[in-house]
């Protein structure tokens, strides 16, 4: 056999739809772990500089925070593993195994695994759905201060209604109601939005609500190729059709 004939072996064996989710999921995770982290560490600041001035106010708050970063080292961790272990799986179920043993040959125990990965996949998409459509609430509300804050900048005319406009901390349960000052107006919050902290931070959240969208697409490739694999070794097993997903 010679080279290109090898190379070919190679490459007719490689799951390329799972490869390319392990890409878009480390990728994925790798945004929304990084950028949310950082994220939260700035808004612990943002919170305790410009709308809380009492330790005793925003405690609770950090201490939440410090809870979602340890959860996200812990995420960090087990999806790179687990894509890891999907990619594997991958390669597992195309006909690399054909090509390599001659024939195309699936044990119940790799059946029972394929249907496993599948399920675990699918059950993890489904919760990653609930982790996506959290991540945006932190955009929702930094996206209604910039509202407020360009309204601010149009309004810069009229002083008595600049100072009504106003973005309450405590609406969004960020801080008790009994905080001081728990909000910020007019100019002040006009200021605060030309901050480099704000600015970052902003940004910060929507590469993390963009990486967490980038990890669900990921997921739900692994499912639909899972699914694919699965049938393939299912029904045309037999017939010696490897898979290529």
């Amino acid at each position: 056999m010679g080279c290109y004939d090898c190379c070919m072996r190679c490459l007719g064996g490689v799951p390329y739809c799972s490869l390319v989710a392990t890409l878009l999921c480390f990728s994925g995770i790798a945004l929304f772990c990084g950028c949310g982290h950082q994220a939260l560490t700035e808004t612990e600041r943002l919170i305790e500089t410009y709308f809380a001035r009492n330790l005793q106010d925003y405690i609770t708050l950090a201490y939440i925070i410090q809870y979602f970063q340890y959860v996200i080292y812990g995420l960090a961790s087990f999806f790179f593993l687990y894509c890891i272990a999907l990619l594997a799986e991958g390669f597992y179920t195309t006909s690399a195994a054909k090509q390599t043993f001659g024939e195309f040959r699936s044990t119940m125990c790799g059946r029972c695994l394929s249907s496993s990965f599948i399920v675990m996949t699918y059950l993890l998409a489904v919760l990653w759905l609930l982790v996506f459509a959290f991540s945006a609430l932190p955009v929702y509300f930094f996206y209604n201060m910039d509202a407020t804050c360009s309204t601010i900048d149009v309004l810069t005319e009229t002083p008595a209604s600049i100072n009504q406009l106003c973005v309450d901390a405590r609406q969004y349960g960020l801080l008790p109601w009994n905080a001081v000052p728990g909000k910020a107006c007019g100019m002040t919050l006009s200021n605060i939005c030309k901050t480099r902290e704000y600015q970052m931070t902003y940004n910060l959240y929507v590469a993390a609500f963009t990486g967490a969208g980038i990890t669900l697409l990921a997921l739900l490739t692994y499912t639909v190729s899972s699914t694919y694999n699965f049938a393939v070794l299912r029904y045309l097993g037999r017939k010696g059709i490897g898979p290529r997903c």
